[in-house]
């Protein structure tokens, strides 16, 4: 014979019955007289409780003994909130494996490397490769991957100078331009 006793997320009346028991518990312990806010009950029947009753005791614990429990405890909810945790898709049969989680995670810690070193760099990726140790083929392949661009053209920031020399007369509009172009070409012969 097999007895099912749902998750707590679906015993939502038993959330604030098993709270109160765990906080007067806690109260008597560590000799204290806290009560749960009326913002704090409504995060308690928000949140989705993985961790079942343990985790609600556990929870209750810290709001119990610490000072700012109440405010990490909405982050939390918050944050779960954010990234569209729901029951649902925890229990479900196509969640997402621990692998692919810490695939993920390593993914978007690389992308986010990959894109510091590139900004301080300047998008100069030759530079990029010599500092995270990779081939430029490498590099190219992750940029790629990454789907990373630069924030401006990497040409925006050349000195007028420069672009004047390749013979881009365009770029070269500004008066200080055309003289320095005028300066970097050879003297013309006199007659």
């Amino acid at each position: 014979m097999e007895i099912r006793i749902p998750p707590l997320r679906e015993r939502k009346e038993e959330i604030l019955v098993l709270a109160q028991r765990f906080l007067a518990r806690f109260n008597e312990q560590y000799r204290r007289n806290k009560e749960l806010s009326p913002a704090t009950t409504a995060k308690l029947l928000q949140y989705a409780w993985r961790g079942n009753v343990r985790e609600l005791e556990n929870m209750i614990r810290r709001l119990d003994v610490l000072h700012d429990a109440e405010e990490v405890f909405d982050h939390l909810v918050t944050r779960r909130q954010q990234i569209g945790w729901s029951p649902s898709s925890a229990t479900s049969p196509s969640a997402d494996s621990l692998r692919d989680i810490a695939r993920r995670g390593a993914q978007e810690a690389e992308r986010k490397a990959l894109a510091e070193v590139l900004e301080r760099v300047q998008w100069n990726r030759a530079e990029a490769a010599r500092i995270l140790k990779v081939s430029y083929k490498t590099l190219l392949n992750k940029i790629s991957e990454c789907q990373l661009k630069p924030r401006r053209p990497p040409h925006a920031s050349l000195p007028s100078r420069v672009v004047a020399m390749t013979g881009d007369q365009s770029a070269a509009s500004t008066p200080r331009a055309r003289n320095s172009a005028r300066s970097l070409r050879s003297p013309e012969p006199s007659i």
